[in-house]
């Protein structure tokens, strides 16, 4: 993983001048002031740990599995968040671990927290890297180690009869996949993050993936949970449902380290697809094509996937860049039409579908006629099968537009269909206010990438100037989206998860009680409070 951007550094390409020249002249797009700092000229505070104790952990786990030198510690810093970068570009170091520890087995990891507990050194389980709320960088610490778990990355058992597997959490996705397609499984998670992210780092953060519509979420996929806490060890899941009390596998999932680590995975697979086949259809507004999402998510047939793109997002995604039009005031750029040529006006919606040959060509009838119903116009594979080829590169364009000055992020929610309309207006309505107000109008693109029979949920990206203060810029620019969700009845994340960046909204959507019942969980499983300080949990007033 590249230390100050996504993924593979083979893989960045620089945007076209062409491209460029319409972010100078849409958004004032701007060269940054300095170039991002070398990794060898990063300066990085000298460790806060004793060598006792580092001497303690080597005992544990290994010498050459604790690691205190600069590079390691730079590639621990913090996620993979739009600030994150600007931050990491800018030599900002201030929130690097003292430590990476590489724990090999379920006991080690018992033992690093128990020594850490008792020497009151805080524990950030590091998996792939990608947290984008803030999830890698705790809060009001005097030290901590970053537990990276990249060791523990065995399938370790595979029951056909069940079809679950046992997989441990610093495993990555591709590997996962890999190891199970030679026993001829998938588990059928795909998220953007798919190529670096892991199976523990899906499950503590909720993962949802591409494939949703078919395959579920991740935590749809978890039956069994091994954690290791300072306080001994938590084995959830005897069976795939059970009415034995609450279900504690609920309270791990999406608990981002602060209850624990999540040592070992038990999750349902299925026999890899004969077939894939994806395709695109166009429909007049988004309105329109969610409505189509919604019939198909509540009566199907449900393709595995099932996305819808707003006129602006469309736009983007199908035309040369040279048929961009300009941002309008109400934050969507003109989609011109085909009279010029370019793609015609409208929404871009693409679904896969996987199964048997025979299973695939009737659940592609059942939907065609269901989306012709919905006022939908077929368009063909080609827009489906162009999404499928290129959709785990738009990290790596994120990065291309930090290089040339602009300003990109997402955000994400979710809401019942009812709600769904009223969110997307405040939500873009919020940004833009809150960026045209700074001086950077913004380019607002949005999508529907998650359905359920009762709701959806809604992807943003935005891009703009940078402005004077790129941190401060968006920040207030966010602050301002995480209100509008609140109040317009969304959830505050569908699948990034809270980290840092959402928890005072997470808060306010689960109201004082909600949060006295998840300090006091915590308090339980880790009363020393070194598990990922600041992350999930609300502070108790006052503090």
């Amino acid at each position: 993983m590249l230390w100050s951007g996504w993924g593979d550094p083979a893989r960045a390409a620089p945007l076209p001048e062409p491209v460029v020249g319409l972010l100078r002249d849409m958004l004032g797009v701007r060269p940054a002031a300095a170039p991002p700092v070398a990794l060898a000229r990063l300066k990085v505070a000298a460790p806060r740990l004793a060598g006792a104790d580092l001497a303690g952990l080597a005992g544990i786990v290994g010498e050459g599995n604790v690691r205190s030198d600069a590079e390691s510690r730079v590639r621990h810093t913090r996620g993979k968040s739009t600030p994150d970068l600007l931050r990491i570009r800018a030599g900002e170091t201030s929130d690097a671990p003292d430590a990476v520890v590489l724990p090999g087995s379920h006991d080690e990891v018992l033992a690093v927290l128990r020594l850490c507990a008792g020497k009151r050194i805080a524990v950030v389980p590091f998996g792939g890297g990608t947290s984008v709320v803030g999830g890698l960088a705790p809060q009001g610490v005097d030290a901590f180690i970053a537990l990276d778990l990249r060791r523990m990355d065995r399938l370790v058992s595979v029951d056909e009869v069940s079809r679950t597997a046992v997989l441990e959490p610093g495993l990555r996705a591709p590997a996962a996949e890999a190891l199970l397609a030679e026993r001829g499984f998938t588990l059928g998670h795909f998220p953007q993050s798919f190529e670096w992210a892991s199976i523990g780092g899906f499950a503590a953060a909720r993962s949802s993936g591409q494939a949703s519509a078919g395959y579920g979420r991740f935590d749809d996929m978890v039956v069994g949970l091994t954690v290791a806490t300072p306080e001994g060890s938590l084995d959830l899941g005897r069976a795939p449902k059970s009415a034995a009390g609450p279900d504690l596998r609920q309270l791990v999932l999406g608990s981002e380290g602060a209850f624990g680590v999540i040592t070992s995975v038990t999750v349902r697979i299925r026999p890899v697809p004969e077939a894939r086949e994806y395709e695109g259809w166009r429909f007049a507004s988004f309105d329109r094509g969610a409505a189509a999402l919604r019939r198909l998510a509540q009566d199907g047939p449900r393709p595995a996937v099932l996305r819808l793109s707003d006129e602006a997002e469309t736009m983007v995604g199908l035309a040369d860049p040279s048929a961009i039009g300009r941002p309008g005031e109400s934050g969507r750029p003109d989609s011109g039409g085909s009279a010029d040529g370019g793609p015609p006006a409208g929404c871009l919606a693409v679904l896969g579908f996987e199964g048997t040959p025979e299973s695939v060509a009737a659940q592609r009838a059942g939907a065609a006629d269901a989306l012709r119903a919905a006022g939908g116009e077929p368009l063909g594979a080609g827009p489906g099968e162009k999404w499928e080829h290129g959709r785990f590169n738009a990290p790596y364009l994120r990065d291309s537009l930090l290089d040339v000055g602009a300003f990109a992020e997402t955000l994400e929610t979710a809401a019942f269909w009812s709600d769904v309309p009223k969110l997307y207006e405040a939500v873009r309505c919020a940004l833009i206010a809150a960026l045209a107000g700074a001086g950077t109008p913004p380019l607002i693109m949005c999508h529907i990438s998650h359905v359920y029979p009762s709701g959806a949920s809604l992807y943003f990206t935005v891009v703009s100037a940078q402005g004077e203060d790129p941190l401060e810029h968006w920040d207030r620019a966010k602050r301002a989206a995480n209100d509008a969700i609140v109040e317009a009845g969304g959830t505050i994340t569908h699948h990034h998860g809270v980290g840092t960046d959402h928890r005072d909204w997470y808060a306010r959507e689960i109201g004082p009680l909600g949060a006295a019942v998840l300090r006091a969980v915590k308090d339980r499983v880790d009363p020393a409070g070194i598990l990922n300080p600041g992350v999930l949990v609300p502070p108790a007033p006052g503090e």
